[in-house]
């Protein structure tokens, strides 16, 4: 077997006991399938967000097409971006990228895991009670927008979501929820990261 692949096969186990091991109800059941060997490709700005000692960091990922050519996009809460294009088996992959192409990984910096470490978190970058009010959820368009202090603002409705603590909502009324969390891990800046939804 060789050494990416049996790497990638014990990232997604761990993945996989990682979501075992949480609530269920902690993360979505929208759609994403991502996973990302950026030893390979060493992007910068993808690797400052999976990077631990840079909690507070996030990035943004999408995929789009340009002269029939598809593409990864980066762009981080500090506004560095980068587009690389996609590898062949990147293309047979066909990534899921949430429920309408984005999601936001990266460290909190709020938020520790049991042993004190920051804890790599993934969201939808779909406004999820502008989703859940339109009833809209095979195309909607109600994304957010980060800005430096860990915040995720709603172009539609104006909510604030804090990307360092769950991504719950600051602003919201009664019965609003945060943003819809996926299970991820990451190997380290120039290692994998996978993006995974709740089975």
């Amino acid at each position: 077997m060789n050494k990416p692949f049996s790497y990638l096969l014990l990232l997604t186990s761990y993945l996989f006991l990682l979501s075992a091991c949480q609530a269920e109800s902690e993360y979505s059941t929208w759609p994403c399938r991502f996973a990302y060997d950026n030893s390979i490709h060493q992007d910068a700005t993808l690797a400052s967000a999976m990077d631990v000692n840079v909690p507070g960091l996030f990035c943004l990922i999408t995929e789009s097409v340009r002269g029939g050519v598809k593409y990864l996009n980066f762009r981080t809460n500090y506004n560095t971006t980068s587009s690389l294009a996609e590898s062949e088996a990147e293309k047979r992959a066909e990534y899921i990228l949430g429920l309408n192409n984005g999601i936001i990984v990266g460290f909190q910096n709020s938020q520790l895991d049991e042993f004190g470490r920051a804890m790599f978190v993934a969201y939808d970058v779909q406004c999820p009670n502008c989703v859940r009010q339109s009833g809209n959820t095979s195309s909607p368009n109600y994304g957010v927008t980060m800005d430096d202090k860990g915040l995720a603002t709603c172009g539609k409705c104006g909510r604030r979501y804090n990307l360092n603590n769950g991504g719950i909502v600051q602003n919201g009324q009664e019965g609003d929820t945060g943003l819809e969390k996926y299970a991820a891990a990451t190997s380290g800046p120039f290692g994998h990261v996978s993006v995974f939804r709740h089975r």
